[in-house]
C-alpha cells in the first residue's frame, strides 16, 4: 500500500488529461502534485522536483519519450506509472526496460488512479528489494571466491592444510578488526605482488 501523502509528478503535455490524473490524484488524498507540460529537459525537472512517483500519460509513446525515461529511471530511480492510448508489444517491452512499474493502456479515468499509484509504487519496492537481494548473493559469491583463493595460497606458500589456512584467516581478521573479505583481498594482492 502507498503512503498516504507521496509528492508526484504528472507528465502530461495534454491539460484535460493532466487534469483528470490530478483529480484522481487529490481524490486520494494526494496534494503534492507537480504537473510537467513538456518532456523537454525532463530529467533536469524530474531531479529539481524530487518526486515519490512519476505519472507520464502518453497518447502514443515515441522511442525518444521511453529513452528519456530510461535515463530518468536510472538518475532518478522512482515508481513510474505511464498511461498510454495505444500501445504493440515492442512498445511494452521498451516501457518495462526503461523501469516503468505500471503500463497502463486505454484506461485513463480518474477512478483508476489510486489503484495504479498503488500497484506502481508496490511494484517498484518489489523489484528494489529484489535487486539489493541479488547484489548482496553476488557480493557474498565474489567475498567467498576471494576467501578460496586466498585460502589456496596460504596453503601452497606455507604449507597449510585448508582448515589451517581458513583459520589463520580468521584469526588475522579477528586481530585486525577486519572483515575476513578484506584480509583475503590482502593475502590475494600480496601473492599478486610477489608474483606467486
Amino acid at each position: 500500500m502507498a503512503p498516504p501523502f507521496l509528492r508526484v509528478a504528472v507528465i502530461d503535455e495534454n491539460a484535460l488529461r493532466a487534469a483528470i490524473l490530478v483529480e484522481g490524484l487529490r481524490a486520494a488524498g494526494h496534494t503534492e502534485i507537480e504537473v510537467i507540460a513538456s518532456t523537454a529537459s525532463l530529467l533536469r525537472r524530474l531531479t529539481e522536483i524530487d518526486p515519490d512517483v512519476i505519472i507520464i500519460d502518453l497518447q502514443n509513446p515515441s522511442r525518444d519519450v521511453l529513452e528519456q525515461m530510461f535515463q530518468v529511471s536510472r538518475v532518478v530511480s522512482r515508481p513510474v506509472a505511464m498511461f498510454v492510448d495505444q500501445s504493440d508489444g515492442d512498445m511494452i517491452q521498451a516501457a518495462v526496460d526503461a523501469g516503468v512499474s505500471a503500463y497502463i493502456v486505454d484506461g485513463l479515468r480518474m477512478e483508476r488512479v489510486k489503484p495504479i499509484v498503488d500497484m506502481a509504487v508496490s511494484r517498484f519496492n518489489a523489484f528494489e528489494r529484489l535487486q539489493r537481494e541479488l547484489d548482496t548473493a553476488k557480493s557474498q559469491l565474489e567475498e567467498r571466491k576471494i576467501i578460496e583463493r586466498a585460502k589456496g595460497i596460504l596453503m601452497k606458500s606455507r604449507g597449510l592444510g585448508e582448515e589451517e589456512a581458513y583459520a589463520l584467516m580468521r584469526q588475522t581478521a579477528m586481530n585486525e578488526k577486519r572483515r575476513m573479505a578484506d584480509i583475503a583481498r590482502s593475502v590475494v594482492t600480496a601473492a599478486a605482488l610477489l608474483g606467486q
